[in-house]
């Protein structure tokens, strides 16, 4: 007697035949530090926080570079390629995430955040630098530390005056003037500058005047941000900023295109990381010298 070979084996309906590919998703509490990636963008990160807006819950996932973005809670999550659907912490969880999130929320310029506290009556320290570009980007990374500090940034337009800056200000103890150059690098008009300010007797022990290399400040901003392995050179005679308009395919014939075109890059900033180490170090030892106890 021959055997019969079944060639479609089993009954193929049996079982969960409607299942996905990647299996039936489960119910998994958006805990602190679980690992996710959200389906539609592609983005992984571990969550950080879970709040009600709007009348849903939001999930906030912190991908491995820093970078925090929000989605709904359910489903749409992936975890080790299977599917979930997030839900709310439990009760206890909750409180842990709370209790985690401040104690480790961070600020842009890398500090812990510091919760609930207002902001210091402004100390009579200042920080100069030298335009409003300078200005929107310390307080994008500084703001939170230089509110908490007291520290009040002020615009010079430029550093041709700034002897006369100094002398009006009249620096002394608990009075410290900071100041952030652009291009101070040896040779430069700029140089020529600062070394008149420092060898004022009012600049002896309350200025401290540091500067970064950089033709502006817009070339602080890590090129990577966007999408350079570093910044052009541009030709002499040409206007820098026009011509870095012109290198990223961007409008740049008028003054409000450069407005602009600032606006888009300083978006591409979200914290310190983002940031030239030469820039990073010199606004950190200026915040120091101004809030220090003997100033």
């Amino acid at each position: 007697m021959c055997a019969v070979t079944d060639r479609y084996g089993s009954d193929v309906l049996s079982g969960d035949w409607r299942a996905p590919k990647r299996g039936r998703s489960q119910d998994v509490p958006a805990e602190r530090d679980v690992v996710v990636e959200e389906v539609e963008t592609g983005f992984v990160g571990a969550v950080v926080r879970v709040e009600k807006a709007g009348g849903m819950h939001v999930v906030h996932l912190e991908d491995r570079r820093g970078k925090v973005r929000a989605f709904p809670l359910g489903p749409g999550f992936l975890i080790d390629g299977r599917p979930v659907n997030l839900t709310p912490p439990r009760p206890a969880d909750a409180a842990a995430l709370a209790a985690a999130r401040a104690a480790t929320t961070r600020t842009a310029s890398g500090s812990v955040a510091v919760a609930d506290q207002r902001a210091k009556v402004a100390l009579g320290s200042r920080i100069f630098v030298e335009g409003r570009h300078d200005a929107e980007l310390v307080e994008k990374v500084w703001g939170h530390d230089l509110r908490v500090e007291g520290v009040v940034v002020e615009m010079l337009d430029g550093v041709d005056d700034l002897s006369a800056v100094i002398k009006d200000f009249a620096p002394g103890p608990g009075r410290r003037i900071g100041i952030l150059v652009d291009h101070l690098v040896p040779g430069t008009k700029e140089q020529r500058i600062v070394d008149a300010a420092r060898a004022l007797p009012q600049s002896r022990d309350h200025v401290l005047i540091l500067g970064h290399p950089y033709v502006d400040v817009w070339q602080s901003v890590r090129p990577q941000k966007l999408g350079w392995t570093k910044w052009p050179v541009i030709p002499r005679g040409t206007s820098w900023k026009h011509g870095i308009l012109a290198e990223l395919g961007w409008p740049h014939r008028t003054q409000a295109d450069v407005a602009q075109g600032w606006k888009r890059i300083l978006g591409t900033v979200d914290n310190y990381a983002d940031l030239q180490p030469e820039l990073l170090g010199r606004v950190e030892e200026l915040i120091d010298f101004v809030t220090a106890p003997s100033s």
